[in-house]
This record gives structure tokens, sequence and C-alpha cells, in this order.
């Protein structure tokens, strides 16, 4: 793997099929680790917070304290404004940031969380000492990261194992580390993190509906998002050897015996 660098290429984009994914995700389907130490009055700093949906979530927890979503993208917060407006939440405003260096004073913070966020920066152990400096004292830094080695499925259709050694270089190729999930305890210890709860999660697609969903958003991400983009510009594979992944997609979501499990790694750590 190559040196990091404090700034990663956001390997998926914003493209219809990469929100397809992000939109569908919730605080109980995607946070359900840090739920129970929620409590009315906090205030909570969301990184990476895309769409919106899991900020919303969480603003929708603390009626007597506030949320701020916080996106490296600037168009995306659009989106999370309007869901937000949408659920009628005004305990909830959006920013653009980067959690390498984030713009508020230390402790500002009773919660910071970041979903499928370190996986994609280029420094993930000085975006957890960052995420710890805006922290009170007491408070909980909150991260989750899935990890493409550990995902299984069956059957094994020709062309998923190609589809995952391809992802896996080109966000590595981005600066990023695709198996993020393995190390998010490793990462915590070197920023200085002593009070560790590590735990597991998973997002599991089997039926019609599910495989239905998750093949077709794969193979539409595949020849058609960002991701597809900087494969083929990073000399990673071929406009045709995506299709041949994207196909490989379809096929796994029309097996009756169709299983694909999504394996995170979590960590709650106490400031």
């Amino acid at each position: 793997m190559s040196e990091p660098q404090e700034t990663a290429v956001y390997t998926h984009g914003h493209h219809e099929s990469v929100l397809r994914s992000h939109t569908w995700r919730t605080a109980a389907n995607s946070a359900a680790y840090l739920l129970g130490s929620l409590k009315p009055h906090m205030r909570i700093l969301d990184i990476g917070c895309g769409p919106g949906t899991i900020t919303a979530d969480l603003a929708a927890l603390v009626p007597e304290g506030r949320v701020t979503g916080a996106d490296h993208a600037p168009g995306i917060l659009e989106q999370a404004r309007r869901t937000a407006d949408e659920r009628g939440l005004t305990n909830v405003d959006f920013t653009v940031a980067d959690v390498h260096a984030l713009d508020y004073p230390d402790d500002t913070f009773c919660v910071v969380h970041a979903h499928q966020v370190l996986q994609h920066v280029g420094d993930p152990v000085r975006a957890l000492r960052e995420m710890r400096r805006v922290t009170k004292p007491g408070g909980f830094i909150a991260v989750r990261d899935s990890d493409y080695s550990a995902m299984t499925w069956y059957p094994a259709v020709p062309g998923l194992d190609d589809w995952r050694e391809l992802y896996l270089r080109v966000a590595r190729a981005n600066g990023g580390e695709p198996d993020a999930g393995r190390r998010l305890k490793s990462w915590a210890l070197a920023a200085g993190l002593t009070d560790i709860t590590a735990t597991s999660g998973t997002w599991t697609y089997s039926t019609a509906e599910e495989r239905a969903w998750w093949g077709g958003l794969w193979a539409d991400r595949t020849v058609a998002s960002a991701y597809a983009e900087r494969a083929v510009e990073g000399g990673h594979a071929t406009a045709e050897e995506l299709r041949a992944v994207a196909d490989a997609w379809r096929t796994w979501a029309a097996r009756d015996d169709g299983w694909f499990a999504v394996l995170h790694g979590e960590l709650l750590c106490r400031a």
C-alpha cells in the first residue's frame, strides 16, 4: 500500500447509483452501536453526512440538542438540507468540512460521528485526533467502516472476485483504505484514544428485493459512476471489463439462492 495522503479522492462520487445506497442508510441500520449512548440534549457532529438520512435520524433522537452534518462535497449538502426540511427538523444544520482540520474549537461536541468515512481519507489517524479534539471530555467518538476483503457472498458467481480486486486497487490508488473496518482500533490507538469499545455489525442482502437493489446499484456504479471513470482513467480496468463485472452483479442478483454480507468495524470511544 502506498504512503497515506492527507487528502484522498472520494472513490464513489455522488452518482445516482451511489446515492441509492446512501439514502437507504438510517441511524438504526448504520449506527445502532451508538444509539444507546445518546441523550436528548446532546450536540452532535456527523462527519461525511452525504444526503443526510443518518444526520436527520440523529437530530430526531436529540430533540433538545443540535446536530451538524458536515461533508467535504458542497453539492451533496443541498440534498441533506432537503432531507431535514422534509422531516420538519429545526435542530440540524449542514456545513462543508475537512475531517483532517475541523473548524471548531476544542471540546465543542458531545458526540462526533463518522459513518463510512475513514476508509476514504488520506490520514485516518489525524482524522481521529481531530475528532477527539472537538469532542467534550466524557463525550463519544463513534466511527463505523466497512471492510471489503471481509465481504462474503454466495454463490461464487464468476466476476465478483474481479469486482472486489478491482475495487481494492481503485480505492487504494485514490489514497484510501477499503479494508478500514479491521483497522479502526489500531488507528484509534495510534491517535491516542484509550477508552475504546470495538464491535462489528453487518448488512445482509438475500431477498429478491434486496438482491435486485444491491446488485443493481453495484452494476450501475461499476459502469456509470465516478468510480467507473477512475477505474478506466487509472488504468485499472477497461470499459469492457467493467461491463463484465456489472453483468456478474446482475447474474448474482437473479439467483434465488443469492446472499451477500457486508462486515463493518465499529468503535465507540470515550473522550
